[in-house]
Order: structure tokens, then C-alpha cells, then sequence
């Protein structure tokens, strides 16, 4: 359930009711994921003095326990592998997996600038990046970077690196409690609760910190947040598992709908086709599935061993798949597909996520599918591999891929999980959020996602960082340029 905030008011806070502020600084960033410490970066780096607030105990929010993978158009990473690619076409992706309800002037800046924000990750921030591209759903092209250690921890610490470097430090346990505004409606400062805990929200107290140029609100989404949710798909109750931190609530975006902020997309909440249901949160399954099932295996339903979608479709349209089921289906490859990918699963069998057998008849048995069933789907699924051609589904087959014949054969079961709120508050190409009346709210900038728009109905995998990375970067700089 959501963490209250701590005696919650109905309204903002007026300027003329503050009897003294705490702090003060040119830019106030609320949030310390991807967003946040970028949009910080760039104020400072645009002459702005920045303070950085985080209401949990440690920064990175649920950015650094994502697998760190970056999406952009047209790189030379893509050039030295041969892959042609292009802005146009990644938006062309984009909105498709968004069921054209993404807006297209921010789909267009993401994908304008979104080998910037990877260069940029690379030559400033210090990000290393593994030496291979990589297709995820919904894709048409791989077009996919993943940091090393497949971890969004290696790009948070080189942001909280360059932080310190320019002297800026992240100012933990402290809550958004609510905004304050002045006489014109200008967003001027926050209240937060300082020494926050998510687990006890009673205890701590409040400061005021002004904002002399403009707040960035860079909270994250609402996935764990479980009344929030259900209130925009009742579906989606606590029986539903979440890839977030617990702590994924929606209390400050609350706080942004309070002064009229446009909400966008709310009930559009993403489910990760990809997880596994026999470990919580994100884990270690979607290596197995997502980076070698998706591409080079199968997925199949768990009463009758047939296929049941594409499984390189975009997450809504596998989870649905999955979903309607009715139960976790069987995500499964053979060692060849495992070789192909280049990428270990020791972790994933030595927690017992994925289990490995020596005939394709003892996977059968040990998760309850028909072995008959089982042979007869595998052998369609290779006589696509070997004709090049997915006649049932239209999955894409890598040029690599080769038919399921080669022992030993791995399982995974699947059941998609709560993992990202396409939902958010309304912001334009200047990152500035927009109130009811279509108007920017003077003095509050937003990224990440706490925003809504850009991804629309479903958010492709590995745009969440480019998306992040993007709007941080315009944010900042914009705040920065405020004039009070």
C-alpha cells in the first residue's frame, strides 16, 4: 500500500503563510533516479545552485534496480553491426506499442535526442556500456545498449559520482510534503518532512526550502503504490506482484494534481511480460526470458504446450497473451539458444527460476504439459528457424537462431508483474508541466516517470532510461534558465 504522506494537506502551502525558509537554492530536484540526478547535473552545469531531495534512506529510487538497458536511434553501435535504424523509425515503434495515444511532439524529442543522451551518458557520466546491441519486444530493429553488470546501478553511481565531484550532494529521508506557491500561482518552494521513513511515516519534521528559479519533480511512478493503482485498473490489486521498491507511490504526483496539474494516461499501467512468479520483485528470471526466450524459444501455454503469441510483441500485447491463460505459462530455449545470446544464466538456475533438463520429455513432466503436445510445437517453432519465417505468429527470427535440438533444455514459468505507470502529469517539450487549463505551471518541471505522454498506451523495453535521460536533461536546463 502507499506510504501516507505524513499529515497531508488539501491545499498547497501560500508563500505570504511561510514565516521563514530553511534553505534556499535556484533549482530544488525532488527524486534521485535517472531523472532527477540528470536534471540536477544540468542546472548546476547551466549556473544553477541545486539541492536534491530523496525520501528514502539510500538514492537511485527504482532506477537502480532496473537492468540499465538504453534505447536510441541510428548509433554507430548499430552501424559497426549493420543494423540501419532511425529517429523516425523508433517513433514509428514507439507509437505503435502506444496505441497512438502517445503525444508525438514529446515522442519526437525522445527520439531526436536519444543518442545524445547516450553519448552524452558515455563521454560525461563515464557509463560503460556492454559491447553488443540488443532487440526487445516491440522493436523493429535492435537498437538497445545495456550498461555493464546489466544494472541501472552503474549508471546511478557514475551520476552520483559526477554530483560529487561538482559538489552536490543527495538529501536523504526527506518527503515531498506539498508545494508552495506565491501570490501568482508560481510554484516558489516545497515543505518536505525531513528524517522520512517510509515504514513509519509519523516521526520527523518539516522544512522549508525555497526555490528561487523553479522545483524539478522526478519522483518515479506509482507501481507499488496499490489504492493509487486499483483506483485506475481494479485488476490490478495486491495479488498482482510489483517489479518496483515498495516504495514506487504516488503521493507527490497527488501533491502536483493538487495545484492542477494535467493527469495523462493513468490507468495505463505496464505489465513485464518477463518475470517469474517463484521470486519477488524484478529478479533474475528476465535474463532467461527476456534476453534469450523472446528471441531464440518459446513460450507456451501451460495446459496445452502451444505458443501463444509473438514473443518478441511489445509488453502489453505478451502480457495480455499470458494473462488470458488464465495461469503462469512455460518460457523455454534449448543450450544453442543460451550459447547464441551470449548471456549467462547461472544466476537464474542457481535460484531456481529456470530449470534445466536433459530431454525436452522431463521439462514436459516436470511442469505438466503434454509431451506430445510439447514435441509438435517444437518442431513448428523449428521449421520457422530453419524457413526463416514465424507463419504463426510473425515473430522476427535472428539470422543466428537454430532449431531447438540441442540438450540440455531450459524452463522458466512466467507471469507478468506490475512494472512500470505510463501515467503521469502533463509536461510539454520544455518539460514544464501543464495545468487543466493547457498552461505550464510557472516554476515546476518534470521527467521521468511521473510524467504521461510519451509512452502512451505501452512503453517499449529500454526506453524508460532515454526517456529519462532526455527529459532530465531539459528539465535542468530549463529550471535553470528560469527567471523568478
Amino acid at each position: 500500500m502507499r506510504s501516507p504522506n505524513p499529515e497531508t494537506k488539501t491545499t498547497t502551502e501560500p508563500e505570504d503563510h511561510v514565516e521563514h525558509w530553511d534553505e534556499v537554492a535556484d533549482v530544488v530536484v525532488v527524486g534521485s533516479g535517472f531523472a532527477g540526478l540528470t536534471a540536477a547535473i544540468e542546472a548546476h552545469n547551466a549556473g544553477a545552485s541545486v539541492i536534491i531531495l530523496e525520501k528514502m534512506k539510500a538514492p537511485g529510487g527504482n532506477s537502480i534496480i532496473s537492468d540499465g538497458c538504453i534505447a536510441a536511434a541510428a548509433t554507430p553501435m548499430q552501424q559497426k553491426a549493420g543494423i540501419k535504424d532511425s529517429a523516425e523509425l523508433m517513433y514509428s515503434d514507439m507509437l505503435k506499442a502506444g496505441l497512438g495515444l502517445n503525444h508525438p511532439d514529446l515522442v519526437r524529442e525522445v527520439v531526436a535526442r536519444s543518442y545524445e543522451a547516450l553519448q552524452w551518458s558515455i563521454d560525461y557520466l563515464g557509463v560503460e556500456y556492454l559491447d553488443r546491441v540488443d532487440q526487445f519486444g516491440g522493436h523493429t530493429v535492435p537498437r538497445c545498449l545495456t550498461a555493464l553488470n546489466v544494472s541501472g546501478a552503474t549508471i546511478i553511481r557514475q551520476q552520483i559520482s559526477k554530483l560529487r565531484e561538482l559538489g552536490i550532494e543527495v538529501r536523504l529521508q526527506m518527503c515531498l510534503k506539498t508545494f508552495v506557491r506565491n501570490a501568482d500561482g508560481r510554484v516558489c518552494g516545497v515543505v518536505v518532512r525531513e528524517g522520512y521513513d517510509h515504514e513509519d511515516s509519523s516521526g520527523g519534521t518539516d522544512r522549508y526550502i525555497k526555490a528561487t528559479k523553479a522545483v524539478v519533480l522526478a519522483t518515479g511512478g506509482f507501481g507499488s503504490d496499490i489504492a493509487f493503482r486499483m483506483a485506475q485498473d481494479p485488476r490490478l490489486t495486491e495479488k498482482i506482484d510489483s517489479t518496483n521498491k515498495p516504495f514506487a507511490t504516488a503521493e507527490a504526483m497527488v501533491e502536483a494534481l493538487k495545484i492542477e496539474a494535467n493527469p495523462v494516461h493513468l490507468s495505463h499501467i505496464q505489465l513485464g511480460p518477463w518475470a517469474c512468479p517463484d521470486e519477488r520483485g524484478y529478479g533474475v528470471g528476465p535474463i532467461f526470458s527476456e534476453y534469450i526466450v523472446f528471441l531464440y524459444g518459446i513460450v507456451v501455454d501451460a495446459v496445452n504446450a502451444r505458443r501463444i503469441a509473438n514473443e518478441l510483441a511489445d509488453r502489453k500485447t505478451l502480457s495480455d497473451a499470458i494473462l488470458n491463460t488464465g495461469q503462469p505459462c512455460i518460457a523455454l530455449a534449448d543450450s544453442k539458444a543460451v550459447e547464441q545470446s551470449g548471456w549467462s544464466i547461472d544466476s537464474c538456475l542457481k535460484k531456481g527460476v529456470v530449470k534445466q533438463f536433459n530431454q525436452l520429455d522431463e521439462l514436459a513432466s516436470f511442469y505438466g504439459l503434454p509431451p506430445a503436445a510439447l514435441e509438435a510445437t517444437v518442431e513448428q517453432h523449428n521449421t520457422c528457424v530453419e524457413g526463416k519465417l514465424d507463419r504463426d505468429f510473425g515473430r522476427p527470427i535472428p539470422p543466428d537462431a537454430s532449431p531447438m535440438t540441442h540438450p540440455p533444455f531450459f524452463g522458466m514459468r512466467l507471469w507478468p508483474k506490475v512494472h512500470h505507470t505510463m501515467g503521469g502529469v502533463q509536461i510539454n517539450v520544455r518539460a514544464q508541466v501543464i495545468n487543466l487549463e493547457g498552461h505550464p505551471i510557472r516554476g515546476l518541471y518534470a521527467a521521468g516517470e511521473v510524467t504521461g505522454g510519451v509512452h502512451g498506451a505501452c512503453r517499449l523495453g529500454s526506453c524508460a532510461i532515454t526517456d529519462c535521460l532526455v527529459f532530465g536533461r531539459i528539465a535542468g536546463r530549463n529550471a535553470a534558465a528560469e527567471r523568478p
